[in-house]
């Protein structure tokens, strides 16, 4: 069927109402992409290959780029401190060589991605939690975890304690960011020291070898 240039040039005249009509549904179809883009961005799946401590793993993803994955809600402690070394085994034994899938919150200032990693339909996270390998980081995760959640890790690690799992076998262990700023305290005051010229405690007790 043929159209006379009259009728062409009238289906082609759009007013600008339907101008209007097709830039607000050009706009929400872009934003379904962009939100169905960001929801891509925000999970990663991969295969573990490096597990740093009770908290830290390298996930290798399908085009071969790594990513560095910090654990999200909890807190294990560090590899100098007691039972660090043990929260690093515990999690290597659990994610180490296996395919993971990682919902991604946020990044920290260390570049790392920080997220709730799953082994199947297995929290891990929570899984470090309730094997007495990690704190609760409650601090952050009133930021970012939902109530229900939020409320399930608490539970997870204080049942931990009462069974005296894992790290809460001492009467008292020292929290990874009590740690963390303790040593970070003690490097700032040998740093003043050495800017001033005096010698270092351990050299002067040992003779300055």
């Amino acid at each position: 069927m043929s159209l006379s240039a009259p009728r062409l040039r009238q289906l082609l005249a759009i007013s600008p109402r339907h101008s209007l009509i097709i830039m607000l549904l050009a706009l929400l179809v872009g934003a379904g992409w962009s939100r169905a883009a960001k929801r891509a961005a925000e999970e990663i799946q991969g295969t573990v290959v490096g597990v740093a401590d009770g908290d830290t793993i390298t996930v290798l993803d399908s085009g071969q780029q790594q990513h560095k994955i910090r654990f999200a809600f909890i807190d294990a402690p560090e590899k100098a401190q007691p039972f660090g070394q043990a929260a690093k085994k515990a999690l290597s034994d659990k994610v180490y060589r296996q395919q993971v899938r990682v919902d991604i919150l946020e990044q920290d200032k260390y570049g790392r991605s920080v997220g709730r990693v799953w082994l199947g339909e297995q929290d891990i996270n929570l899984g470090q939690l309730a094997e007495g390998y990690a704190w609760h980081y409650q601090y952050y995760a009133r930021k970012t975890q939902g109530r229900d959640d939020f409320q399930r890790y608490a539970v997870a690690e204080q049942q931990a304690r009462e069974q005296r799992l894992g790290l809460w076998q001492d009467e008292n262990p020292t929290p990874p960011w009590n740690f963390r700023r303790a040593r970070k305290s003690a490097a700032v005051l040998r740093d003043e020291r050495a800017s001033a010229g005096a010698e270092p405690p351990q050299q002067a007790a040992d003779g300055g070898r």
